[in-house]
This record gives C-alpha cells, sequence and structure tokens, in this order.
C-alpha cells in the first residue's frame, strides 16, 4: 500500500534512520586512523564503530552511503566510558555532499549504553591488563627508584593493584560499569535542525525512561520516515514525537532558504568583526579551516557561513567535519571550507598544515580568526557591522563575541515533556492559537507561577511548565534573529549587485555553442562594472570578479536564455526586480549612501507566525503490525528494532488502513504543492521529480560541468579513493594554470594593441593585480600539494630555501645568475616582508623579468630535495603535468608586466644609467661634465653627476616605478663643451628593464638651441631591443634632429599638420575620460612623439619664412619672444591701434609666462623653453586664448607665407575651440618639465 501521508522519498521530511554502535559479533576494533598512541589507556582509546541498522535500504536519488554516515556519525569512533566518567549525551549534525550538488543533513544524538556483551568486556579487560603491563615494564626504572623509598609490604601491595579506584582510564570489571556511544541519526533532504533534535531527544528520553512510551519505538520512526512529509513552501507542520509534538516550518517562495543553524551563537563565539572577516575569506574562496573541540561548532559556523552567501553558492570542497582518516584532505591544493576536532591539550602550532599562504584559520573555541595576509575589506563594512551589531544587542547579544554557548547535551536539547495529556492539548491550542482571551490569560498565569515557584516537575525526567515555555520562547528568538541577521546580508548584497544584469554579456547563440566555447567566452563585462564602483570597493571587487562561485552566479544568468533559471537566482532576481519599484535610479553607484535593511520586521514576522500556528498536522504514530513480544521496552537500551516494519510502509496494521488512505487523499493537493514549488523552493537545491528532463540534462550539464572532484568520493578513506581524489587535485591544478595563464595573456595582448603605445593596456592595474594574485596563490597551493612536513606558513619559500641549503651542501654551482640576485634581493628587501610576502614579491620580480617559468624549472631540478619534501601523489612529482605546467607559465614571458615595480614601492632599486653621443662624435663627451635626473611615477633620484671621462653611473634610491622622464644637463659652459647626444640608456639592475630616452640634440653653448640642459621623454625598451641596447656594438638608429624636422614641416600640407593636432589633442580627452586606474603617462601624451608640443610646434611651423628676419637654425621660441616683445613695446607706444589686438588678460598672461620663462636660471634652450610654455598653457588653461594673440600680432604677417596656417582664421579658430576643450580636465605636470619656473 503506498497511500502514505508523504507520498515518494523526495517528498518526505526524513530519508534514513540510523543506528550506529559497536558490533558485538565483530568485537572490538582498533581505530587505526584515529591517530592515538598505545600509550593511551584502552578506555581512552578510539574503536571502529559501524552501522547496526539503517532504515529504509535505499531511497531513490539518494542512494545510502554507509561509511561515509558511520564515519560523521562517529567521527571519533567508538568512545567507552565507566560509571567515573560524565555520561552526558550530546548532539552534532553533519551534511554530505553528492556530485550532482544536492547535500542531505544528518543530525546525530549519541548516548552511553551500558556493555552487556561479556566478548566486549572481557576484550576490554584484556586490553587494559596489556597496557598495564606494558606501561609497567615500561616506567620500571622510575618504579624501582620509588620502591626504594617505600617498605616492602607498601610495595607489593602497589603492585598488587591493576589500576586505582576511580583513577581516570582504569577498568576492573569486577567494580567497574564498562558504557559505549551509541549515535541515533536523522538523515533528511533539508536542514530542519531542531525538529531533528527534538525528536531524537525525545526518542533517548523514551529509552532511559522508566515507564514504556505509549507505543513501541517503531511506530514513531516509521512514522517520521515514511507518514510525516516536507511541510509545503510557506507552511509549517506539526507531528508528534515520542512525548510531545514538534513544529517545523519552510520559508515561502519569496523568502530566504531554509536555514536553521543558529547564527546567533556563531556571532556569539566569534564576533560581528570576526564573522564579517571569516564571510570575507569565504566570498574570496581562500581555505577556510575550523578548529573546534565541539562539533557542532564547526557545523554552525560552516552553515551558518555559507547560508550568509546567498545568492551566492560555495563551489568547491565542503566538509564541516573532517574526521583523521580525511585529514589527507588538508594538503587539497584547492579552496576549501573544513573543519576538524581540537584534541584535548592540542595546539594549534601541532597540525599539520602544508601552506598556510591562503589559509583563514578559524580557532572556534578561542574565538580567533587569523586570515590570509592583504585581505581586503568588504564593502561598506565599518556600517555594515554597525547594523548587525544592532540586529544583536535588540536580541540582548554582544556583537564583539567571545560567548561561550551552552554545550550541546540533551539537557539543552530536549523538548517539553508534559505527561498531562490536558497539558499537552494545552499547549498545542496555544500554538495553533486556539486559545481565547480567557483561556490566554489563565495559561499565562500559569506560566508564571511556575516561573515563581521554582517550577514543580511534571514528572520523572520531564521538564517544568515554565522551562517548556521558556525553551519555546529561546527557539522562536533564534529562529527571528537567524533570519533578521541573513536579511541584512542579503540587502548588502542586492545593493551591491543591483545592476549586475546590465554587465552580463549574451553572446552565443544557443545553449551548446555557449558550452562548447565557455572557456573562450566572457560572460561579464568586469571592467565596465568596477568602473562604476566607489574606489573603496574596488579591491573586494576585482578579486570577487574572479571567484568560481561568482563565474557560476553569471552562469546561471546566461543558461537562463534557454533553461529555467536556478532557484538561488530566481530569489535574488525577484527581490532586485521588487528593489527597482522603489528606486529612482537616478543615484550614482559610486556615492550612493549606505542603506539599511528596512524587512527586518516583516522576515521575523513570518517566521514566528509559522511557529506559533502549525498549518499542517502530519499523521499521528500508531500501532503497527508487529509480532508479539516484540518492541518490549528495556530502561537504558536502545531495542533491536523490528526490521520488517521499518522497511517500508506496506507492513502497516490493517485497523488502520482507512484512516492512512483517507488522510492520504487530503494530502494530496499538499502533495502537488510541494512538487510544483520545490523546484522554486531555494533550500532544496535539487532537482524536483516534475521538471523536464531537458532542463534537468542542461541545469546538469551547466552546473557541474566544469568540476572536477567527486564530492561523493572526497569521505572514502580507502587507499584506492584517496589516490584517485589527489589525481584529480593533480589534473585540476593544470587545468587551473591553463585557464589562468590564457586568461592573463587575453587581458594583456587583446587589449595592447588597440592603445598602440597611447597610455597603458586597457586592462586597469587593479584588474592585473588580482590577476597576478591569482597566480601567486595558485603557485602557493601547487608547492603545497602533498609536502611531507610542514615547512613554514609559505610552501614555495621554504622550497627556495631548502633548494639553497642543498646547493651550498653539496658544493654544487650555485643557481643561475639570475635566480640566485632575485632571492637575495628579495630576502634583503627592506619592508620587514613575511615569508608569504616574500614568496609573492619572488613571484612578482621573476614574472617581470620573464624568468618565473625558468627560475621554477631549475627549482624542480634537484629530483632527491623534491622526493624528501613531497610525498608520492604530490603534483610536483608527476613529470607530464609539472612539464605542462612550466610550458602554460612560459607562455607569459609574451607580455610584459610591472607587476614588481608597481607593487612594492619603498624598496631600494639599483640603478645604472648610460649616455649614448652620436659614435662619430663621442670624443666630445670628454670635454663635457654632465649629469642626470631620473623621474618616474613615484618619484625622482635627484641629480646625480656622472664622473668625468665616463658615459655611465651607478646609484641606488627608492623605487621611482617605470620611467616616464630624465632631464640630461651639464654645468660646462665653456664653448668646447658641447656633444651631440644619441640617447641615454637607463637599466633598473633588479627587474631587468631597459628604458631609452630619445635625444638626437646637441648639448652644449653656441650649438642648436644653445641648451645646457633638457627633459627627454623616456620609452621602455622591448626585449629584443633590450638585448641589442645592451651590447652597445653599434649606434642606435639615428633619429631626426629638430632642424631635419624644421626642414620637412616647411613644406608639409596643412590638412595633415591639422590631423596630427586634432589626434593629438583626443589622446588627451581620451585619456581623461578613462578610469583612474587605465591612464597612462600624461607626459608622454604632451611631450612625447605625437604629442601636444610636437603637434603644436609643427603648426606654428607651417608657412614659416625661415631664412628672412632669423639666422640658420629655425626655432618657433623665437618667433614667440618677438611677439611678446612685438607688444610690450606696441603697448608702450600706444600703436596697437593699427591691429585688431587689445590688451587685456589673456595679452598680459602671455607676456608675463614668456618673460618668467625666459627668466629662469634653468638652461633649458629654445625648445625647452616652448615645450615649458606649452605645458604650462595648458595646465592653467590659457593655451586656447594665446594662440588668436599670436595670430593678430603684426609680427606674424611679416614673419609667415601668406598661406601659412597661423595666418587662416578657420585653421586658428578651429585649434582654438580644440585647444578648449581641454580646460575642462585638471593636469598635473611632472616636477621635471617645471622645475625652476615660479607661475
Amino acid at each position: 500500500m503506498n497511500g502514505t501521508g508523504a507520498g515518494s522519498a523526495s517528498c518526505r521530511f526524513a530519508h534514513y534512520f540510523v543506528v550506529c554502535g559497536v558490533d558485538t559479533e565483530t568485537g572490538l576494533e582498533p581505530d587505526d586512523g584515529a591517530g592515538e598512541g598505545f600509550e593511551q589507556s584502552p578506555i581512552r582509546r578510539s574503536f571502529k564503530s559501524k552501522v547496526l541498522v539503517h532504515y529504509p535500504e535505499n531511497t531513490d536519488r539518494n542512494p545510502f552511503n554507509k561509511d561515509a554516515v558511520n564515519m560523521l556519525c562517529m567521527p571519533r569512533g567508538l568512545s567507552f566510558r565507566t560509571q567515573a566518567d560524565r555520561l552526558d549525551p550530546h548532539f552534532h549534525s553533519f551534511t554530505i555532499a553528492f556530485d550532482d550538488g544536492t547535500r542531505s543533513y544528518g543530525f546525530v544524538h549519541t548516548f552511553y549504553e551500558e556493555v552487556t556483551s561479556p566478548q566486549i568486556i572481557t576484550a576490554m579487560q584484556t586490553l587494559y591488563q596489556m597496557h598495564h603491563v606494558e606501561h609497567h615494564s615500561s616506567s620500571s626504572a622510575s618504579m624501582d627508584s620509588l620502591a626504594s623509598s617505600l617498605d616492602e609490604s607498601d610495595a607489593e601491595s602497589l603492585a598488587g593493584v591493576p589500576g586505582c579506584l576511580g583513577c581516570s582510564g582504569s577498568f576492573d570489571p569486577a567494580r567497574d560499569t564498562l558504557y559505549v556511544s551509541k549515535a541515533l541519526c536523522l538523515v533528511t533532504p533539508l536542514p530542519f535542525l531542531q525538529a531533528s533534535r527534538q525528536f531524537l531527544a525525545q526518542l533517548h528520553q523514551a529509552v532511559t525512561s522508566q515507564t514504556a512510551p505509549p507505543l513501541p519505538l517503531e511506530s514513531y520512526i516509521h512514522n517520521i520516515l515514511y507518514e510525516v512529509p516536507l511541510p509545503p513552501p510557506g507552511r509549517s507542520l506539526r507531528f508528534h514525537g515520542v512525548q510531545g509534538p514538534i513544529v517545523c516550518q519552510r520559508p515561502g517562495p519569496g523568502e530566504l532558504p531554509l536555514g536553521e543553524y543558529l547564527l546567533g551563537e556563531a556571532f556569539s563565539l566569534l564576533g560581528v568583526d570576526n564573522m564579517v572577516k571569516l564571510l570575507t575569506c569565504a566570498l574570496l574562496e581562500t581555505q577556510v579551516l575550523l578548529y573546534s573541540q565541539d562539533y557542532q561548532r564547526l557545523m554552525t559556523v560552516a552553515e551558518g557561513i555559507t547560508t550568509l552567501l546567498f545568492p551566492f553558492q560555495w563551489q568547491h570542497i565542503y566538509l564541516p567535519i573532517v574526521s583523521t582518516p580525511l585529514h589527507h584532505l588538508l594538503d587539497a591544493p584547492v579552496p576549501f571550507l573544513m573543519g576538524i576536532q581540537r584534541r584535548d591539550g592540542a595546539q594549534r602550532s601541532s597540525l599539520h598544515l602544508p601552506h598556510e599562504a591562503n589559509l583563514c584559520f578559524v580557532d572556534i573555541d578561542n574565538h580567533c580568526v587569523e586570515a590570509p595576509e592583504d585581505l581586503p575589506l568588504f564593502p561598506d563594512q565599518t556600517e555594515l557591522i554597525q547594523e548587525l551589531s544592532e540586529v544583536l544587542l535588540h536580541f540582548g547579544l554582544e556583537p564583539q563575541g567571545g560567548v561561550i554557548t551552552k554545550p550541546t547535551t540533551s539537557s539543552s536539547s530536549s523538548s517539553p515533556r508534559l505527561s498531562s495529556l490536558v497539558l499537552e492539548d494545552l499547549m498545542e491550542d496555544r500554538r495553533n492559537g486556539n486559545l481565547g482571551g480567557e483561556e490566554l490569560a489563565v495559561l499565562e498565569r500559569l506560566q508564571a507561577l511556575a516561573r515563581r515557584c521554582g517550577g514543580e516537575k511534571m514528572s520523572d525526567g520531564g521538564k517544568t511548565l515554565g522551562h517548556a515555555f521558556e525553551e519555546e520562547e529561546e527557539e522562536l528568538k533564534a529562529a527571528k534573529l537567524n533570519i533578521q541577521l541573513r536579511e541584512v546580508f542579503a540587502v548588502r548584497f542586492a545593493a551591491m549587485f543591483g545592476r549586475y544584469e546590465e554587465f552580463v554579456i549574451h553572446s552565443a547563440l544557443d545553449l551548446d555553442s555557449w558550452l562548447s566555447n565557455r572557456e573562450g567566452t566572457f560572460s561579464f563585462d568586469k571592467g565596465s562594472f568596477l568602473s562604476v564602483q566607489p574606489a573603496t570597493h574596488l579591491h573586494f571587487f576585482s578579486r570577487f570578479l574572479e571567484t568560481s562561485m561568482f563565474s557560476s552566479f553569471v552562469d546561471g544568468k546566461v543558461i537562463s536564455r534557454w533553461a529555467d533559471r536556478e532557484p538561488l537566482q530566481l530569489l535574488f532576481d525577484s527581490r532586485l526586480e521588487r528593489e527597482r519599484l522603489y528606486d529612482t535610479g537616478e543615484e550614482d553607484p559610486r556615492s550612493c549612501p549606505y542603506r539599511k535593511c528596512t524587512t527586518l520586521f516583516e522576515s521575523a514576522h513570518n517566521i514566528e507566525r509559522r511557529l506559533l500556528k502549525a498549518d499542517h498536522t502530519a499523521i499521528h504514530p500508531h500501532l503497527l503490525d508487529m509480532r508479539i513480544g516484540q518492541g518490549r521496552h528495556h530502561p537504558g537500551y536502545f531495542p533491536k528494532l523490528q526490521a520488517d516494519v521499518e522497511m517500508g510502509p506496506n507492513n502497516m496494521n490493517r485497523g488502520w488502513s482507512s484512516r492512512v488512505t483517507t488522510s492520504s487523499r487530503r494530502s494530496e493537493p499538499k502533495r502537488s504543492m510541494v512538487n510544483d514549488h520545490s523546484g522554486a523552493d531555494n533550500e532544496l537545491r535539487q532537482v524536483p521529480p516534475c521538471l523536464h528532463e531537458r532542463t534537468q540534462t542542461n541545469t546538469r550539464k551547466h552546473t557541474y560541468a566544469r568540476k572536477l572532484l567527486r564530492q561523493s568520493k572526497l569521505l572514502d578513506p580507502s587507499p584506492q579513493a584517496v589516490s584517485q581524489t589527489h589525481r584529480e587535485f593533480v589534473d585540476g591544478l593544470l587545468s587551473e594554470c591553463r585557464l589562468k595563464t590564457k586568461r592573463m595573456l587575453m587581458e594583456r595582448m587583446g587589449k595592447e594593441s588597440v592603445e598602440l603605445g597611447q597610455g597603458e593596456a586597457n586592462i586597469t592595474g587593479l584588474q592585473e593585480n588580482t590577476l597576478i594574485h591569482g597566480l601567486c596563490d595558485l603557485l602557493e597551493r601547487t608547492w603545497g600539494h602533498g609536502l611531507q612536513m610542514k615547512q613554514g606558513k609559505s610552501a614555495l619559500w621554504s622550497h627556495l630555501l631548502h633548494y639553497q641549503a642543498a646547493q651550498q651542501k653539496t658544493e654544487a654551482p650555485a643557481e643561475s645568475p639570475g635566480q640566485n640576485t632575485t632571492r637575495v634581493f628579495i630576502q634583503t628587501m627592506s619592508e620587514g616582508l613575511s615569508e608569504v610576502g616574500q614568496a609573492r614579491a619572488w613571484i612578482h620580480l621573476a614574472l617581470e623579468k620573464k624568468m618565473l617559468s625558468q627560475h621554477l624549472k631549475e627549482l624542480l631540478t634537484n629530483q632527491e630535495l623534491l622526493r624528501q619534501l613531497y610525498k608520492p601523489h604530490a603534483f610536483l612529482l608527476c613529470e607530464e603535468e609539472r612539464e605542462q605546467f612550466l610550458f602554460h607559465l612560459l607562455s607569459l614571458n609574451t607580455v610584459d608586466y610591472l607587476c614588481f615595480t608597481r607593487v612594492f614601492t619603498s624598496i631600494c632599486i639599483p640603478y645604472r644609467v648610460v649616455i649614448i653621443p652620436m659614435k662619430k662624435l663621442s670624443i666630445a663627451m670628454a670635454t663635457v661634465n654632465p649629469w642626470v635626473c631620473v623621474s618616474g611615477e613615484l618619484g625622482d633620484s635627484g641629480v646625480r653627476q656622472i664622473p668625468k671621462n665616463t658615459q655611465e653611473i651607478f646609484f641606488q634610491c627608492q623605487n621611482l616605478g617605470r620611467l616616464s622622464t630624465l632631464q640630461l644637463g651639464q654645468e660646462n659652459s665653456g664653448l668646447l663643451a658641447k656633444c651631440l647626444i644619441d640617447c641615454v640608456m637607463v637599466y633598473n639592475e633588479i627587474t631587468g628593464h631597459t628604458y631609452k630616452f630619445p635625444c638626437g640634440r646637441w648639448l652644449g653653448k653656441g650649438v642648436g638651441d644653445g641648451s645646457l640642459e633638457r627633459v627627454l621623454i623616456g620609452q621602455l625598451v622591448s626585449p629584443g631591443a633590450e638585448e641589442d641596447a645592451g651590447r652597445w656594438t653599434g649606434t642606435p638608429p639615428e633619429l631626426a634632429s629638430p632642424s631635419q624636422s624644421v626642414r620637412m614641416v616647411l613644406g608639409s600640407l596643412g590638412s595633415r599638420i591639422q590631423e596630427d593636432m586634432r589626434e593629438a589633442a583626443n589622446n588627451l580627452v581620451k585619456h581623461f575620460h578613462k578610469p583612474e586606474q587605465e591612464r597612462g603617462n600624461l607626459t608622454v601624451l604632451l611631450c612625447g612623439e605625437g604629442g601636444l608640443v610636437l603637434s603644436l610646434e609643427k603648426f606654428l611651423l607651417h608657412g614659416f619664412k625661415s631664412n628672412r628676419l632669423f639666422q640658420r637654425n629655425v626655432f618657433v621660441w623665437d618667433f614667440v619672444e618677438k611677439a611678446v616683445v612685438s607688444m610690450e613695446t606696441a603697448d608702450q607706444m600706444g600703436d596697437l591701434h593699427g591691429s585688431t589686438l587689445t590688451r587685456g588678460p589673456p595679452c598680459d598672461s602671455l607676456c608675463h609666462y614668456v618673460n618668467a620663462i625666459n627668466a629662469s636660471p634653468r638652461n633649458i634652450g629654445k625648445e625647452g623653453k616652448f615645450q615649458l610654455f606649452v605645458c604650462l598653457g595648458i595646465r592653467d588653461r590659457l593655451l586656447s586664448q594665446w594662440l588668436p594673440l599670436l595670430a593678430d600680432c603684426p609680427l606674424t604677417a611679416r614673419t609667415y607665407e601668406d598661406g601659412a596656417l597661423l595666418r587662416d582664421r578657420a585653421a586658428v579658430h578651429s585649434l582654438s575651440r580644440i585647444l578648449h576643450t581641454l580646460n575642462e580636465f585638471s593636469i598635473t605636470l611632472e616636477t621635471a618639465l617645471v622645475k625652476g619656473v615660479d607661475l
């Protein structure tokens, strides 16, 4: 007969009931994986437990994993006690993840049962005697010395006693009663924590009670397995345990998913600050390791954190309870969220953690969270902590944390036990809202009276009525606190990602094509998204956008074009749509104020309504068809259940048939409702039976296509499974390396060509840092996989030091000069870096030098060292995968990185500067006494005098960043002290970067423009050219000198010059419209090749009468000087009436600036003065006013041909408008450009 109230297994409240304990037939088996020594007393050792029974045998879609359930029910195996020990029962829970992404939850009530098996007692006695003999013999020396101080009778009596009476760990069957742990477990599809806890506690109370329960225990177990359905979404359900009613509820379609783990307890243990820090680590997918003596605390914190991630989901290893046989998973080179139990007296340093570079260690019992270095702050973290603190204070909890919560024993988990049926009904009527005003008042007075009088117990082992109400109120309070804390985070994520849909990229035509090109497809416009975020949030967002959980979330949005949306995403999107109804959309996200959650009361009210008034009632437990004599009550002993009754609903008493059938008919609409809503109900995260096969296929294909790890195999401690798991880790690392390097190359190479040298590539510095941070994390995880023993916080840096030591010990040739220089320099860096910081600096520097793959390859040549440091399954001992890994890293050499230069800004760098004169005139350098001043993004070197008769200088100074300008000058002003400089080369001796500063002009008096100082603009030399420049075997290609440029310009087409001018101005406009992190070097755009200065110089040289007024060399500055003199002279003589020029502020400023530049003590020559003139004019928004003045000056007609651009009113007006558009930008000039001019 299938007509039960619960329908199919997928709609039942519980899937399995399990009993774990000692198997008297196989006897005691030591638990070798527990990591305990034989020096411990057998009473304190762990022994293997077994699944004694589980019902039913299997269910559809959720097969029973006997080994995993046994391991999680009793993570430390069987525990023995005597009457001298505490025998308190305790409760914990666990979760099992399946390969399809679904989860089951297990709730375990562990208690101690007296051992009645003679074989077990005898075995324990034998083990204790063996231990005593061994312990006695091992300490014979100390015993001899002790005996010498005793008289003979005392020594004999001491030797005859096997153990002290009542001593911890002693056992004598003649005087001691032996107890062993037994676990009752309920496995459910949803985290019904409170209801499951109460049911198991009531079941145990019935076992320990002296009076038999109303029905055999089989009836209650059969009822919860087959007759109690899942409550419909948005409804509550009441069912009956052994001693009282139990209520569970389920959120509605528009509410947050079910989450009953006590967030209040997690916040009380760790505090608000630590919980926000821990959530940040989880969001950024660091490795999270929880540490506590209490298994339930591990689950509470783990489930609390994953619940707060909504709408995102943890995508990696999730094992809140890791027993000792699974500690090999701590080697996992992937993000994980795991929990391990703290042994009695164990210290944190005793843990074998292969690497901690990206580990968040959470010591729950000591209220401490150790986060990885450089963890960014959560967006609006201060305001969020303040809001969470207010919620906690409202419920009477301290935000600072560090509160010890009550232990998870039966005293805190039992439900109200009321012996009187009248009182029980009264309690149920109160829950259901069936009491009127008078009755409710009477009940409240009765409750107050019970509290006042101390509450006499209603029956043996039961609870006072006052205590019952207090527990009910505490449960309701915890549920309301849970939902309010979750709502605060849900509203925060809605504010952070409220416009995420605008940045999702839909590029594929159908699902199959999208899936086949998934790796090469960008589904989210990260750059645009980051550009609208507040600057203080960018560090967090840039890293979060690279996580698997965000990628999976975006993939779900793309997939929703062809398949049903995932439940969590559907809920999040619906909440965003609701928010938009009240949002004007006019606020800029970068300046939007923090908004608190406004739905706290509403969400808490929904929970309260469901818990206080049950919407549905399940079938009551009833008598089953059992043989006479079975189900007999033995106080203190859990009975052997009748298997044929518990295996299915087909063996019920025929007298109940009509009632069950009627009930099933009544519940049919509810079952359909469950099925209809289960696909949209968030906490299920399962594929319900009613969905179409195509949707199932698409969903599975999408969600799990990229997951290599089989979750079900992680709980298998067998050697074959462990080997297979680590094989999958190796494959995963190789795949991750391929994807990361590919992503880094696509970001750099795909967009560099667009800019053609004008500024940086289109990737922001922040995004680049994020990608490199991910690469550092990958290398640390790779080097930490399979380590024999903990070497330090950084596995990579420890390996480098081991390699160095091995090379020195064997007196073998040291590392390659490059690697040795890199490592030694990092070690001597004066930033006080940690091991992790040193490893990251080494990676950054090797990457910038294009030596990362080569250095790592050299590091891995010492096979003997590798075998000493690593286990056989380690990634670094897999030769083929290791070679592929290095090949992927080698591909990064095709692009240029300045990651070390820009990140480690406060270190001291050695530089080498070489002046290269024209080869045929190089002898002239002997007469010159030059100096240089190198400037970069981070500062300048100061003036450095080059020694006489040399062309180069070495010096050290604080990191200058990417070099931009170089001031080159000489102090000797004699007529013979002159030299034609080809270029200046600057070498960064640490990163290997070479910068070339082209000159092609004279330095000296009486030649060229007579300049004794020049400001040169630098460019980073490509690797091939860098190698050539370092040899100096030949003169680099000669640059056209300014005079040569002039001759070409004089005959140039005016249209081409105007086009160049527009292009130069347009580059400046584009520069300022980019996000600040994307902007390139402004000095290059002003003074470099194709910059504003050279373009304007070409404009003013067009049509110039070069041989009439001036001498051989033609310089624009000569014309500007003459024009200003002409204006000032005409003004003094009152001769301005003959022109359209009128004296005013623009004219005054032009004269003032030209005179100030001429009065400058710097000998920068005519070209340098014109460059300074243009830069100051554009900075102070005057250049667009000065150009018409120069065009209207009477001198212009005499100086320029009729067809010159400066005499073309339309051309001048057009150029003036172009320059005027630059006035809206705030331009900051480098110090090297304006030094010596006080304007």
